[in-house]
């Protein structure tokens, strides 16, 4: 097929070849396939970033079929090619996709070549947003026919729960951000949280950063200049001084976040 989903051959071969794969698994199953995340905001770095996809089915999927996509991801992952391991998706039932209820599922997932069956969490909020308003069709309708419009409450909402559910914890526990990569990216996921907060909508790292800066207390400005240089340096350990500073903005943002929280208590 060799179509142009991105600027980037490779990616658009694997793609084609998941594609290929997946239609001839679920057959009359299939509906559509798409991108969102990074490929999808502009914010596609090929030096780390995954390939963010989702897959709609018709209905649930028999237990075969779901055997089959296993067997499928398990051969491309040992294929070494690296894109097969950057994959990262769900396969989601139209009627479940068009609107998030966490008791729905569980769903197909495919991450860091792992496959197993997940219900989706709050996150999934901010992605069905994403795909709707700037997903890319592989296959399919577009996604807007698919997916119901996602209030900007809702975004706030599922942000809050996802600094509690995730970023929280790690106040207590802050052995990922000992990475300079991951410190980093803990600076500038504040960023994009603040800005829906503050805003209703989702922006990409880089939009989000520029914002965070300008509107921001200037404590914060070398913290975030210094993350956004920091995620091009992987396996480097991050500075002591940046771990208490990261932990900050984090409890920052989540004391922020109950704030949006009781404001929006009476609505």
């Amino acid at each position: 097929m060799n179509n142009f989903y991105s600027p980037f051959p490779e990616v658009n071969a694997i793609l084609d070849e998941l594609l290929t794969n997946v239609q001839s698994i679920l057959g009359n199953h299939f509906i559509g396939m798409y991108l969102f995340g990074s490929l999808a905001s502009g914010d596609f770095d090929p030096q780390r970033s995954d390939i963010d996809f989702v897959i709609v089915t018709a209905d649930n999927l028999p237990a075969e079929m779901v055997s089959a996509l296993e067997t499928l991801h398990a051969r491309m992952t040992a294929s070494g090619a690296k894109w097969a391991a950057k994959l990262e998706g769900t396969y989601i039932p139209q009627g479940a996709l068009r609107r998030y209820n966490p008791e729905d599922g569980p769903f197909p997932c495919i991450n860091e070549g792992k496959f197993y069956m997940a219900r989706h969490e709050s996150h999934w909020v901010l992605a069905r947003h994403i795909l709707r308003e700037q997903g890319i069709v592989i296959a399919g309708p577009g996604p807007r026919t698919l997916i119901e419009p996602v209030h900007p409450d809702d975004l706030r909402r599922a942000v809050k729960e996802f600094l509690r559910e995730w970023w929280s914890p790690m106040l207590d526990n802050p052995v990922r951000l000992q990475s300079a990569e991951y410190q980093a990216y803990a600076v500038l996921t504040m960023c994009r949280a603040f800005y829906t907060l503050k805003n209703g909508t989702i922006a990409s790292k880089p939009v989000a950063a520029r914002w965070a800066r300008e509107t921001l207390n200037q404590r914060w400005v070398p913290l975030i200049e210094r993350a956004w240089i920091g995620r091009q340096n992987p396996g480097v350990k991050a500075q002591a001084d940046e771990v208490h500073e990261t932990l900050d903005l984090i409890r920052y943002t989540l004391e922020c976040s109950q704030q949006f929280e009781r404001t929006t208590e009476g609505r």
